[in-house]
């Protein structure tokens, strides 16, 4: 039996016992021994996981009772580094968790859904065969489900939020059936070696990746599929908002590469201008909404979709770039969509997991009843701040190496020869500096007005650290975020054999260099070199500092001034007007004023009332007609059932023929 057997052997084995645990565990040691219980699943994954990654191989086969191949779980190098992703998230969620949650999010229900939803995540990166993908990846539907429902009875927009991802989650699911039945069709067998064999520029293939493409796009949160996310991740606990938004959301886009790597390598041109238009808009889409969201979940929320775009326009010009012949580009701009997937799980589970700290802390998710929490929190301020840094892609973090990379790619893809290349790759680059933009815009008002200036609420000024279960998985988070900064070269280079792209080689201090594309980034070396320049300045302005005495301010960030009210200082709202009213057309808000006059005269005003509304313009444009034109259909459709039964046997009369001709076909 090999390391990787044992491995898949041992999940199973251990995720059986963590639900047995938080079945029969009483409440008291419930959160202790479930969250460790979880932690060790997580753990045996990602063991398992970076044997596959490693080469190491091993598998486990089930025969069913059904003409199709056996189901079998054998990760390849791709699938054990999204086993590995998905298992180190897993790991910090279970910790976390212990610490964390309280009532409905502490029952039996929830900690096993929270086993079934993690051992889910690893087997969909393990299966080999089309039935044990879907079987794996239902159980992670499941899982996900009841936890998202933890507390609905409580509150209200659980229930809706639970709706929505319940319909989206069985849309990616039909979609994925179908394209997964299109692909065995043609090439005569489930396993994923047989649909290998598939040539990517038949017909076939084409219909069963734009099926799949939808369907794995729904569960990444690509737009227009997104609207579950900023419902969903706002409602969840938000330790389960760490696992969907950096785990469950990659394990999307791992569908979307088991596709394009794997599946059907090699496709035509306008797979890969399709991805990036997908990702362009996506990326675009979700970084405005989150610049001008004051709930901080739904910032983070929107976030992901935009960090999703930016995974799809990377493997979109790859896979047009392949096509147009430029393989060493090509395999920059695939190891650039990896480094934004673990990027991305880096730091959005230490944001996630830090907007669940000031949740704990304050009741309080809105940013314009936040602030001051830098003092009150330091420990959950300096991950968060870390954090913000890495999902704004500033030098020394991993989104940096990782825009730095597919920029690279896609300044070194200009193909003038190429129309379609040279349309793509100069809009691509735009999309990404405007990307990159506004989402440095986007965390400087979510960490500044949350933990700088003055609170703005008893709840945020009585605001506590979180405990020791809470603060360790969000500090190890972000020394992943700056570490993967520093030191990306080893890390890319593994990531490029998972997907056999070449090229792509570390270099001096951990630094990474693009042998095809004559480029080179070694951050340590660049960090120590300006902390040598920099150290006799600061050392001289220390001493200057010492010969005056220290003065006492009670404010450290004034948000441009000392303002002596809370009341006088930039909210979230007041920081996102100027960029709101910049794309009024795009975003379309809904503004009320309401001024109240004194009884005395009519030229005095008394109170003036500003309310704002943004809502999602995809849901409201494409969504809402479609649920309403259903909603009428239903209620027509009741008048079928009017309790005649002449009419009844009318009925069955017609279904009988129609299977019938079916048949007769």
């Amino acid at each position: 039996m090999t390391s990787v057997q044992v491995g898949l052997l041992s999940l199973g084995v251990l995720a059986a016992v963590a639900v047995v645990v938080a079945l029969v565990v009483p409440a008291a040691a419930r959160a202790v021994l479930a969250g460790l219980s979880c932690a060790a699943v997580s753990v045996a994954g990602a063991v398992t996981g970076a044997l596959a990654m490693a080469g190491q191989a091993g598998s486990i086969r089930l025969p069913v009772a059904l003409p199709v191949d056996p189901v079998t779980f054998a990760p390849d190098r791709l699938g054990g580094l999204f086993m590995l992703l998905a298992s180190v998230v897993g790991v910090a969620v279970a910790v976390y968790g212990i610490g964390y949650v309280s009532g409905p999010s502490a029952s039996r229900s929830s900690w096993a859904a929270l086993a079934v939803f993690l051992v889910g995540m690893q087997l969909v990166a393990a299966a080999a065969d089309v039935v044990s993908f879907l079987l794996a990846w239902e159980l992670m539907a499941v899982g996900s489900t009841v936890l998202l429902l933890a507390d609905y009875a409580r509150r209200a927009e659980v229930t809706a939020a639970t709706l929505w991802y319940a319909a989206l989650t069985q849309l990616s699911f039909a979609l994925l059936l179908a394209g997964f039945a299109v692909l065995t069709a043609a090439s005569g067998g489930t396993g994923f070696d047989t649909i290998g064999t598939l040539g990517p520029h038949s017909a076939a293939a084409s219909v069963g990746f734009v099926l799949l493409l939808l369907g794995f796009g729904t569960k990444a949160g690509l737009v227009p599929l997104h609207v579950w996310l900023p419902r969903a991740h706002p409602e969840a606990p938000s330790h389960v908002s760490a696992a969907m938004s950096a785990a469950m959301v990659s394990i999307g886009l791992y569908g979307v590469l088991l596709v394009c790597v794997r599946l059907l390598p090699g496709g035509p041109a306008w797979w890969g201008v399709l991805l990036a238009v997908l990702g362009a808009a996506s990326a675009l889409y979700g970084i405005l909404q989150a610049s001008v969201a004051s709930d901080l979940k739904r910032l983070l929320a929107y976030s992901t979709t935009e960090n999703v775009g930016l995974v799809v326009l990377a493997l979109g010009t790859s896979v047009l770039l392949r096509a147009s012949g430029a393989t060493d580009v090509a395999d920059g701009a695939l190891t650039a969509s990896l480094l934004l997937v673990v990027s991305h799980a880096a730091f959005k589970t230490t944001l996630f997991l830090g907007a669940g700290a000031v949740l704990h802390a304050t009741g309080e998710r809105d940013l314009d009843r936040l602030g001051g929490l830098g003092t009150r929190m330091p420990w959950t301020g300096a991950a968060f701040g870390v954090a913000c840094l890495g999902a704004a892609a500033l030098p020394g973090t991993a989104g940096f190496v990782a825009e730095w990379t597919l920029l690279q790619a896609l300044i070194h893809g200009a193909r003038p020869g190429d129309p379609m290349v040279a349309v793509v790759m100069p809009l691509a680059v735009g999309v990404v500096a405007l990307t990159t933009g506004l989402a440095l815009l986007t965390f400087v008002k979510a960490y500044g007005i949350a933990f700088l200036a003055r609170p703005r609420s008893t709840e945020a000024d009585a605001a506590h650290e979180a405990g020791r279960t809470m603060t360790w998985p969000m500090l190890a988070g972000a020394a992943v975020v700056v570490a993967l900064g520093l030191v990306p070269g080893p890390v890319a280079a593994a990531l490029a054999t998972t997907v056999g792209a070449a090229g792509i080689e570390p270099v001096g201090l951990g630094g990474i260099r693009l042998t095809g594309l004559d480029a080179l980034l070694d951050p340590l070396a660049l960090a120590l070199l300006a902390t040598a320049v920099a150290l006799p300045v600061l050392v001289a302005v220390v001493r200057a500092a010492r010969r005056h005495p220290a003065r006492a301010t009670d404010l450290a960030w004034g948000c441009g001034g000392a303002r002596v009210s809370p009341r006088m200082q930039y909210t979230a709202t007041s920081y996102a007007e100027p960029l709101l009213r910049v794309f009024d057309d795009a975003l379309q808000p809904t503004r009320d004023v309401e001024v109240t006059h004194a009884t005395e005269s009519r030229y005095l005003v008394q109170r003036v009332e500003y309310r704002q509304r943004l809502s999602d313009v995809v849901e409201a444009r494409l969504y809402r007609p479609v649920i309403g034109w259903a909603d009428r259909v239903g209620v027509q459709a009741r008048r079928l059932q009017n309790g005649s039964v002449h009419r009844y046997l009318g009925y069955s009369f017609g279904a009988l023929l129609a299977v019938l001709l079916v048949v007769s076909l």
